[in-house]
């Protein structure tokens, strides 16, 4: 039951909700009583309810999916500012989580003009093409396309060393900053599946050109995270 307090009866509620998902009284993925339910065991109108729990799913912490129920959502493993640039090795050990890779392919392919364009180098001519999935504790959370320009990595990717940016140090070029462009996404056939998530997880794109410290284009990345494992923030300045 909801302890009456100076504040509003919904913002008790929303307190009351997280402190039992705290307790472990509800678990990620585990679906809530009805509205009818649970109005009843907090002793609020539906009306409040609604509220509170509109307020919870603004803030990512349930899921509510029409005509099945409410949902916990998961909490983020990783966290990270946007404007910080880790690799995605980084970010798994700052969560003190074991990464690791799984290798799907790599291939050199023939430069495309597009290519080109993005590096801005007329004499890119191959393409260094690498697949992969990275996983945390063993648990794939994210899938990994990178390209890269074979002039820059001339030898054969290493599919033991799990950084591509700490095999680019090794080469010489260390990177210094990235352009990123992020975007939602549901669910993909095949990506979702390699991620071993399902239809209700999203994804989130990070689509990154790298730069090295001479400011060239030096790596391109395509990285689907899973949405109910990362979060990504950034600290806006007024200027």
């Amino acid at each position: 039951m909801i302890k009456s307090d100076h504040r509003p009866l919904y913002l008790q509620v929303i307190d009351k909700i997280k402190e039992d998902i705290d307790k472990g009284i509800y678990e990620a993925g585990e679906r809530l009583p009805s509205e009818f339910q649970l109005s009843r065991q907090l002793g609020v109108s539906r009306a409040t309810l609604r509220e509170a729990l509109r307020m919870l799913e603004d803030e990512n912490i349930i899921i509510r999916k029409h005509g099945v129920g409410t949902f916990i959502n998961s909490k983020p493993l990783f966290s990270s500012g946007i404007e910080e640039l880790f690799s995605v090795t980084d970010m798994i050990q700052r969560a003190n989580k074991k990464p690791g890779t799984i290798f799907l392919s790599s291939v050199v392919s023939p430069a495309s003009d597009e290519d080109r364009n993005r590096f801005n180098n007329a004499k890119v001519n191959e393409m260094t093409i690498i697949e992969r999935v990275r996983t945390a504790d063993e648990e794939p959370v994210v899938y990994c396309l990178d390209k890269i320009p074979k002039m820059y990595l001339p030898d054969a990717v290493s599919h033991h060393q799990q950084s591509i940016f700490e095999q680019l140090e090794d080469a010489g070029i260390a990177i210094s900053h990235a352009v990123t462009q992020i975007e939602p996404l549901g669910y993909h056939d095949e990506i979702s599946e390699i991620l071993q998530c399902g239809p209700e997880t999203a994804l989130l794109v990070l689509k990154q050109l790298h730069y090295d410290e001479e400011e060239r284009p030096v790596l391109y990345s395509l990285n689907y995270f899973r949405a109910d494992k990362f979060k990504f923030h950034v600290v806006r300045k007024r200027v």
